[in-house]
């Protein structure tokens, strides 16, 4: 069972803004485009600093609306938002200790997008590290400790966890060595998520309920953006052409974007002043999608519009 219920009024919103969103951007192709939509209606039991239960939480209804939200794509950065709440969950069953070194690490991962950052956590998380080939034995061994972050979400038993993989660092150039074997000749291997899968996840932290409501809200500090005083010396500030683009400045948002040459992909949740709050996840695909600065902040704002209309 996904773990929102279908809704006709999203239902027919979403598929308004789907039209709107291919009319703007005739390049974009029907199977370039993920999408998964939650909102919160009246009354919210998310942000609330893990004020419920997690059976409370998990049992409270809300309601969303998904375009082929279960459609395995590349999730570039975006993973990065699993590996966060994977160290969480370590820390707190004492299978790993925190340090200076993976504070700096969580932060620069999330707040910077940082690749070098992301190999730390995922060294961290499996007790792995990257280097040259290795003969068959070790390397089986390897690839075993190198699963253990999927087979902690295969275990919370969430029905849109069951076809993801998450064992794979992050990298600019590409992997090499055993990290390349790794990924398999035709990178078959890779990370792959589901913009529902993303958007459960996100849901659980914003709820307060991923690991511990004092580390979900930890991690909600990690994942806010400032829409105004956008950094001007970093390349990309994980808003400027991601879904926080397209918001108003007293918009409030927490996310975690991904972008390479072929992908373009945002995770936010959004609250704007007296509306309903929202879960939004907007996977794009293709070199043209991968460029455009235009469509993720073009999709968010419909959805803030729409928002306004429930």
């Amino acid at each position: 069972m996904i773990f929102f219920n279908k809704d006709e009024q999203l239902e027919n919103i979403g598929n308004g803004i789907l039209d709107a969103t291919w009319a703007a951007f005739p390049t974009l192709a029907r199977n370039q485009i993920a999408l998964t939509w939650v909102v919160y209606d009246p009354p919210v039991r998310v942000n609330t600093g893990g004020a419920l239960t997690p059976n409370a939480f998990w049992d409270h209804p809300v309601r969303g609306f998904t375009y082929r939200g279960v459609e395995r794509i590349y999730p570039a950065s975006v993973v990065k938002l699993f590996y966060l709440v994977a160290v969480n969950e370590w820390l707190e069953k004492g299978m790993s200790q925190t340090s200076k070194e993976l504070e700096r690490a969580l932060r620069d991962m999330i707040v910077d997008s940082s690749n070098d950052a992301t190999s730390l956590v995922v060294d961290i998380l499996s007790g792995t590290t990257s280097g040259p080939e290795l003969p068959t034995g070790p390397f089986e061994t390897w690839k075993y400790q190198r699963n253990i972050v999927n087979r902690y979400y295969q275990s919370l038993g969430w029905e849109e966890m069951e076809t993801i993989n998450v064992c794979q660092k992050t990298w600019g150039d590409g992997p090499y060595g055993r990290e390349r074997a790794f990924a398999g000749e035709l990178l078959e291997n890779r990370n792959m998520l589901t913009t529902n899968a993303i958007a459960r996840l996100l849901h659980s932290i914003v709820g307060g309920v991923a690991v511990s409501s004092a580390r979900s809200q930890a991690m909600m500090a990690l994942l806010k953006r400032p829409l105004n005083d956008l950094p001007t010396d970093t390349e990309e500030n994980q808003v400027t052409g991601f879904l926080g683009g397209g918001l108003p400045q007293n918009a409030q948002i927490w996310s975690k974007a991904g972008w390479t040459s072929q992908v373009r992909h945002d995770a936010a949740y959004i609250e704007l002043p007296e509306q309903r709050p929202y879960l939004l996840v907007v996977f794009t695909e293709g070199k043209a999608q991968a460029k455009s600065q235009a469509i993720l902040p073009f999709v968010s704002q419909q959805v803030a519009d729409a928002i306004s209309s429930l």
